[in-house]
């Protein structure tokens, strides 16, 4: 199975911050993000990761480097002056996702969630980790009804930034600059997302002040 890091941002939220290190390499409780990425998907017997770059890419190339010391075989899809967000951003990458459900995690989450392994439905094209909304949030983003994720007018559950998708998912999509969020509002609207809620240790590593209430904890 793959995995995929989204790792390309600025990472705008978090400034200063991230004005001289890629918000994946953002250390929490004294462990670079991406390292507990690498880990999470280690252990779910993923062996091959793609990480996406952009804004001081290079540091990640040089800290992960080919992953081999996280158990994983790492390959980069780069977006160098032209980032595509997380639609597009994966949309890239898909040639080096193989052809069967793949997992991709949000860079600037902190958790300690374990993936789950059970096989799709044939008619799901996607799996969506759910968590409580955190206070911080005004509203969450989807409702959880019989496992499937749905799309409610008032969600009482927020997008973990984790998911494994079917390249199904994608077909329709095209090459450029766009957000998932839309993509998944539209397949949860046609019962097509299976969804977990993990209420577990998970923090939005957001703004400055996320990180340092995160590293007080």
């Amino acid at each position: 199975m793959f995995g995929m890091i989204l790792a390309a941002g600025r990472g705008e939220r978090l400034r200063p911050v991230t004005d001289t290190v890629p918000k994946a390499l953002v250390e929490v409780r004294g462990e670079p993000l991406i390292d507990r990425h690498l880990k999470m998907l280690a252990s779910a017997n993923i062996k091959n990761v793609v990480i996406n770059l952009d804004w001081l890419g290079e540091q990640i190339v040089e800290h992960i480097g080919s992953g081999e010391q996280f158990g994983v075989q790492v390959v980069y899809s780069p977006e160098f002056g032209n980032v595509l967000e997380t639609g597009g951003g994966i949309y890239r990458a898909l040639p080096m996702l193989g052809a069967g459900p793949f997992w991709v995690v949000n860079g600037d989450i902190y958790t300690d969630m374990a993936l789950p392994t059970t096989e799709f439905e044939d008619d799901v094209l996607g799996e969506l980790m759910l968590v409580p909304t955190p206070p911080h949030k005004p509203k969450g983003d989807f409702d959880l009804h019989n496992g499937r994720v749905r799309f409610a007018d008032n969600p009482g559950l927020t997008f973990s930034g984790v998911a494994r998708y079917r390249p199904e998912f994608f077909t329709g999509a095209s090459e450029g600059r766009y957000s998932l969020a839309p993509m998944l509002f539209e397949a949860a609207k046609r019962g097509q997302l299976r969804g977990n809620l993990f209420e577990g240790v998970w923090e939005d590593i957001g703004s400055p002040d996320r990180l340092a209430l995160v590293n007080r904890r």
